[in-house]
């Protein structure tokens, strides 16, 4: 295991599927103060909603369908990414349902905290952590890789 350490300003991925935007919107208008001292960073349309509605700093990836959740994703496995905001719509099939669960398992993986709702987003800006240092454990990539290497290697 590897522990990275996490500052105090994060950041923090925004990110929500259409029929969700107007939920994510909703609960930063009563929480849109907690985010400041933190980067933000979000997919095409929630970001550019986000800077429009709230005159904000925030970078923006490529939108979802277009290779938004794999460059998010990407940037998780880099450790540029410290808390992910991702109100994805449990109902409605997406075109890019396959980057969609390859990006929640990339934030399991390197063990970024998730909101998906409105209580978990309340849970996450409550934490002491919010504005405080905390340490994330992840699997160290090299020692996994010897490990498959060895474990492939006994079974020749």
């Amino acid at each position: 295991m590897k522990n990275i350490q996490i500052p105090k300003q994060k950041t923090i991925a925004l990110v929500a599927h259409d029929n969700r935007k107007d939920e994510l919107l909703r609960w930063l208008d009563q929480n849109i103060d907690a985010f400041k001292g933190h980067k933000l960073v979000g997919t095409g349309t929630t970001s550019s909603l986000i800077r429009e509605r709230y005159s904000t700093e925030i970078s923006s990836f490529l939108s979802g369908p277009m290779g938004g959740d794999q460059q998010l994703g990407a940037a998780i496995a880099q450790n540029e990414i410290d808390l992910l905001f991702f109100f994805w719509d449990p109902l409605e099939a997406q075109p890019h349902d396959p980057d969609v669960k390859a990006l929640l398992r990339i934030a399991v993986l390197y063990d970024i905290p998730v909101a998906q709702s409105v209580s978990g987003a309340n849970f996450l800006i409550h934490s002491d952590y919010w504005n405080n240092e905390f340490t994330k454990y992840i699997a160290d990539p090299k020692e996994s890789l010897e490990d498959r290497v060895e474990e492939y290697s006994k079974k020749l």
